[in-house]
């Protein structure tokens, strides 16, 4: 099993931190040669981009807060999907509600959604198909996922993209979740750190745009997860497809095969 390390503010800086401002200066190279790269890996979100999970997991989590006595309407868990649990619960949840029982609460939601919710999800359609076209254009791939790491592996065979997927970062490997950039700066690391320029993101949800943003990347965005178009705009995503299907019939014209910006610009 390939070794992770957990990044956060806690911890050493990451090597993505090292290679970013070299990234910065590469671009303003580019500037003064005329240098126009092409894009050298995609990164995926997970949940509402390649599996249809997006309503189990806002019931799981309505759930679970019930369970524990807190009775929130179930739009308002949704428009939280996205973000992990560290990210989530504190918008339900106070201080010493989160000091009190959040732990066990996360946990038996973790235990409710594996037993009653994740033998539903199921894969959009062409995810595969559109891995292997992106691997044909000699393109990597990684996941950046909020979920935890046994749930992505679980997502990985329900998708059928084992054996496409170079790179995959989890919750597990990072102190903050999404909107915080730490998921998409790991999956940079792990890919080599590659002048952030010529990588993409794709995701569902505003959380995705916000994160791939400030890491310095360019997002794409999918309705599939549920989200609103405006919302997805809003949050910066440079384009929006339906799923995995409508990139794929468009991929020709897609930000993943056209020439990157100059970086910096």
């Amino acid at each position: 099993m390939r070794a992770r390390r957990v990044w956060g503010e806690f911890t050493a800086a990451p090597p993505t931190r090292r290679w970013y401002n070299a990234c910065l200066r590469a671009g303003r190279d580019q500037i003064f040669s005329g240098e126009i790269a092409l894009i050298e890996a995609v990164i995926f979100d997970v949940d509402g981009t390649l599996v249809d999970s997006v309503d189990l997991h806002a019931r799981a989590w309505q759930e679970a807060f019930a369970r524990f006595g807190k009775r929130i309407p179930y739009e308002r868990v949704r428009y939280q999907i996205g973000k992990g649990g560290d990210q989530l619960m504190p918008v339900f949840l106070s201080k010493e509600e989160l000091e009190g029982f959040g732990e066990e609460l996360e946990k038996y939601r973790g235990r409710l959604f594996k037993r009653e919710y994740l033998p539903r999800v199921k894969a959009f359609p062409k995810v595969r198909e559109l891995f292997e076209r992106i691997r044909r254009d000699g393109k990597r791939i990684a996941l950046a996922s909020s979920a935890k790491e046994d749930e992505l592996e679980v997502y990985k065979k329900i998708a059928d993209i084992e054996g496409l997927v170079e790179e995959e970062t989890s919750k597990d490997d990072v102190e903050k979740s999404k909107p915080h950039p730490d998921v998409f700066e790991a999956a940079l690391s792990l890919l080599g750190g590659p002048p952030v320029g010529r990588v993409i993101v794709v995701g569902d949800t505003p959380y995705d745009a916000e994160a791939a943003g400030k890491a310095g990347l360019r997002c794409v965005g999918f309705l599939c997860g549920g989200f609103p178009e405006e919302d997805l705009r809003a949050a910066g995503c440079i384009r929006i497809y339906k799923d995995a299907a409508d990139l794929l019939a468009r991929y020709d014209e897609s930000p993943i095969t056209a020439a990157a910006p100059k970086a910096g610009l």
